[in-house]
């Protein structure tokens, strides 16, 4: 059984790589080389949901708002994105994808769907099942370690 563990652990960590690694060449590419493949992942965050607010896409990236406040300020002075007060609520920050940012996510946007579609279009119905419930599986242990770790950080405060 260590065996088979040993095997999974080293595919997990190689595949987590793997995708970095060929995510950042292939999205960063010359047209968006005056970003980082965290700014390509905050204007993913953005998506099609023009007009988040910053902790909603704080929350998605699991950062805090000062950490994406400093990204966000230099994709504002990039011209990916703007920003906007609320008028409802001046405490309220809205985020907004410009035509670059737009143009960047739809890049990355296809990035995925040519990931995701390599191995949908070699498993059959029933293997992706089995995939599918992997992946859900291995997602609730992360949600579940996170949760854990902030519990250990309150605490120690």
């Amino acid at each position: 059984m260590d065996e088979i563990r040993n095997t999974i652990n080293t595919m997990l960590v190689n595949t987590f790589h793997e995708i970095l690694e060929l995510e950042e060449k292939a999205i960063i590419t010359d047209k968006f080389r005056d970003i980082s493949n965290n700014d390509m992942h905050i204007i993913e965050a953005i998506g099609e949901d023009s007009g988040a607010r910053m902790t909603d896409i704080a929350r998605k990236l699991n950062i805090t708002v000062g950490s994406l406040t400093t990204s966000m300020n230099s994709l504002v002075n990039k011209g990916y994105v703007s920003r906007k007060r609320s008028e409802n609520d001046r405490r309220v920050v809205n985020i907004y994808l410009r035509d670059k940012g737009l143009e960047a996510y739809e890049h990355h946007k296809q990035f995925h769907k040519e990931m995701t579609d390599a191995l949908v279009n070699c498993l059959t119905p029933e293997e992706l099942g089995v995939w599918m419930k992997s992946l859900d599986t291995l997602t609730e242990f992360f949600q579940s370690h996170r949760e854990k770790t902030n519990e250990n950080s309150v605490s120690a405060r």
